[in-house]
């Protein structure tokens, strides 16, 4: 809830600004810890994992509102963008009909999108516009991809799966 409520005070900051990165960083502390800190007390739950992707969910579309009407984005960029969101919301769909539920996977690679993606202010700082875009959709693209092909092989919906090579593994 920290993230959720943390994610909404950016909407209010000046971007790159010292309030912003404080913000900025307790959110992505709180989504680093939150996770181990419910493993070690013995409080995770269903909830709590749905909580995390829907924390996870709001923070990206506010960071985006932030900067996508402040950057020059060239039409690649848009492309490669929009050609993720069509994967995702396909992927939720798929997941949506074949096991009637919110479908968002825990896998290595959409935590490392998670993690590129906060870093994106300090990338846009220190690598430019195109070369942060390209490091954020790539990774990005490869996580929605397995995301994708694990929602369309699983037969039960398991939400931590760490990656599409577990996947495998577990149905040899």
């Amino acid at each position: 809830m920290g993230r959720i409520i943390g994610s909404f005070l950016l909407l209010f900051t000046q971007p790159f600004s010292p309030v912003f990165f404080l913000l900025y960083i307790l959110c992505g502390v709180s989504d680093a810890i939150d996770g181990l800190i419910a493993r070690k007390t013995r409080t995770a739950s269903k909830l709590g994992e749905v909580l995390d992707t829907v924390a996870d969910l709001i923070f990206i579309i506010i960071v985006l509102i932030i900067f996508v009407p402040r950057l020059t984005l060239e039409l690649w960029m848009y492309v490669w963008i929009i050609s993720i969101a069509v994967i995702r919301f396909l992927t939720l769909a798929i997941g949506f009909i074949k096991y009637r539920a919110l479908s968002f996977l825990h896998t290595y690679s959409n935590k490392a999108t998670t993690a590129v993606f906060f870093l994106f202010p300090f990338l846009f700082l220190a690598l430019g516009l195109p070369a942060t875009v390209a490091i954020i959709c790539l990774v990005a693209t490869i996580s929605a991809l397995e995301e994708i092909m694990i929602t369309l092989s699983s037969k039960q919906l398991n939400r931590n799966m760490p990656s599409i090579f577990t996947h495998r593994h577990s149905l040899s």
